[in-house]
């Protein structure tokens, strides 16, 4: 293959991948904010503990989720419920 019609194929992958991951990062949002609606749901208000033990759970850590969810206020069940939500 010529190096200029290398180009234009290495260019298209380029696009190809970073649209990609653009497309996927609203999905993650929705996880994290799905977390923090079940807990409000259960009665646990979403302060900033509540966030970050989703974001815990969001990243794959669900003991420290759980944990961080406890913390806050909530019960066991509740907590592995809505850390269940989180993940990616």
């Amino acid at each position: 293959m010529r190096p200029s019609a290398r180009i234009p194929s290495v260019l298209a992958g380029l696009a190809l991948a970073l649209g990609s991951v653009v497309a996927a990062a609203p999905a993650a949002h929705a996880d994290l904010k799905s977390c923090q609606d079940y807990v409000q749901e259960q009665g646990t208000e979403a302060t900033d503990a509540v966030h970050m033990a989703c974001y815990h759970g969001l990243v794959g850590d669900q003991p420290g989720c759980v944990s961080g969810l406890t913390q806050a206020g909530t019960t066991r069940a509740v907590a592995i419920e809505a850390c269940l939500r989180a993940p990616q």
